[in-house]
């Protein structure tokens, strides 16, 4: 039986791993071939992990080959318009078309709103905010082309409602929604669908790191991701701390796939009720 998405492309930022990587495997999964790109590289940073590797980016590449699809993968960076551009252009000329995008690539950084500096503002905004334009502008050229597609950028439960410590984080996924919005009505004329995703907390590196923790728990002088748990599950209706990967990958994969072919202009929460509470 033929895969949700199959003979088509889907273009992917931040595919190295955690939920990029969940959406290259699944969509492959169903079909698709895979243009992943990340900057995967040692990059300075705000935030209180570490970037992707390049060995991340090839184990996406080894795991997608694993399912028999094809995939053209390459360094580059979200807010390097130009450089997108050929990672993308690459990928088109290898695979012969697109048709989906996943606008995924994003950090997490907190801090309350009186101690944010100017670099972590600046780096949330323009990966978050401007990389997810980006991604779209360089994307949309090749969707005309093609007579139509389908856009999902991953925005956040913070793109819906505000969070604790976050102002920068609240501010760049509450703009995603706009420019989803925008271009969900300025290319229908194309057949070009746009949506946005909005997870509760993942359990990935974003999460799962000692300052994350330590924001949940400011009593706690060595939080752990145990301890951490009851406060993530706190956050949501049902009784989960947090949701996986895959969870965010089956509804992108929903939304690329014909059966959401009049849905456009949606912000999607899958945030196990998280929204609601």
């Amino acid at each position: 039986m033929p895969g949700r998405v199959a003979g088509k492309v889907a273009f992917i930022t931040g595919a190295a791993r955690s939920q990029g990587r969940s959406h290259a495997i699944r969509l492959a999964q169903e079909g698709a071939d895979i243009i992943a790109i990340d900057i995967a590289g040692p990059v300075k940073s705000v935030t209180g992990y570490p970037p992707a590797t390049e060995e991340d980016l090839a184990e996406t590449v080894k795991e997608v080959e694993a399912l028999d699809r094809r995939i053209v993968a390459h360094k580059a960076d979200v807010r390097d318009t130009t450089g997108l551009r050929q990672a993308l252009d690459d990928g088109v000329a290898q695979l012969g078309r697109l048709d989906i995008v996943c606008a995924n690539a994003g950090i997490f950084q907190t801090s309350p709103a009186l101690e944010l500096d100017d670099a972590g503002w600046q780096e949330t905004i323009d990966i978050n905010l401007t990389g997810v334009w980006n991604t779209a502008k360089v994307a949309l050229p090749h969707l005309i082309a093609n007579n139509g597609g389908s856009i999902i950028m991953t925005s956040s439960l913070a793109g819906l409602k505000a969070l604790g410590n976050s102002i920068h984080y609240n501010t760049a996924k509450h703009g995603v929604v706009g420019i989803m919005r925008s271009l969900a009505n300025e290319f229908a004329q194309y057949n070009i669908r746009v949506n946005s995703v909005h997870p509760t907390t993942v359990n990935t590196i974003m999460i799962q790191n000692e300052q994350v923790w330590g924001l949940f728990q400011p009593d706690n002088p060595h939080p752990t991701r145990e301890s951490a748990a009851p406060v993530f599950q706190a956050l949501n209706a049902l009784p989960i701390p947090w949701v996986e990967p895959v969870d965010i990958s089956n509804a992108v994969l929903f939304l690329a796939s014909d059966e959401a072919r009049y849905i456009t202009g949606v912000t999607l929460p899958v945030d196990a009720g998280a929204f609601i509470r």
